[in-house]
């Protein structure tokens, strides 16, 4: 089954991440895979020194895309997906939370035929760094509403490492421009009753003192989007 697949799109969106980006691109293509690689990496009109940074990696396996504006997390992936020319398609954050040596666990479901869609879940097992209580209460309470809308047993939702085939993606609308890109697409691959896997996967978090963006009223918005996309349509 994996000669069906040949290469891999690491979408990454990125928004100030000067003091990450450099190193986050050298994990992310120096991972071995079996497959071919391409990074695509879309900056949502960073205001820091992101920008002069990607302007100077000069790797043929790197495309960078420049939103004119700040548009949101979920805007950035939309245009990532649209650059996708692998048939594999991968998110990466441009932090250091998740570390791509989890690349090849994140990817056998679909390689030996299991799985159209993977995701890697922080709460399943994994050495992963303590933080903040109540941001991981959230998760878990829009993980288990967003299961009782899919019919799914995810145990982490919000987790940015997803996984899909190509031809998932090109079969699903996607409109939501902030965070409310994950249950968005979480109750799309479950109306497409696509074969979804979940993997554990470690984490270094960052608490907001050191970069992290998602707040409170993302987390608000997320209960909106899902009952926007279940019933709305």
């Amino acid at each position: 089954m994996k000669d069906a697949f040949k290469k891999l799109t690491i979408v990454m969106p990125a928004y100030n991440e000067q003091d990450t980006i450099r190193e986050i691109v050298d994990r992310v293509l120096g991972v071995e895979v079996g497959l071919e690689k391409e990074l695509v990496i879309v900056d949502d009109f960073s205001k820091d020194k992101t920008r002069e940074i990607l302007a100077a990696l000069g790797d043929p396996r790197i495309k960078v895309v420049l939103h004119p504006e700040n548009r949101g997390k979920g805007a950035a992936l939309r245009t990532g997906f649209a650059e996708a020319t692998g048939d594999i398609v991968l998110i990466q954050d441009a932090d250091l939370e998740y570390d791509p040596r989890e690349y090849p666990a994140l990817l056998a479901p679909i390689l030996d035929g299991r799985a159209d869609v993977v995701y890697g879940s922080r709460f399943l097992s994994g050495p992963h760094r303590v933080l903040l209580f109540w941001h991981s209460v959230g998760n878990r309470m829009l993980t288990t509403f967003c299961n009782m809308l899919s019919n799914l047993n995810l145990t982490d939702m919000e987790t940015c490492y997803k996984v899909f085939k190509k031809s998932i993606l090109s079969r699903i609308q996607l409109k939501s421009d902030r965070f409310g890109f994950e249950p968005e697409v979480t109750l799309k691959v479950a109306a497409l009753r696509c074969r979804i896997y979940e993997v554990p996967i470690s984490y270094a978090g960052r608490d907001y003192t050191e970069g992290k963006k998602i707040g409170w009223k993302d987390g608000i918005a997320a209960f909106y989007h899902m009952l926007r996309y279940k019933f709305f349509k």
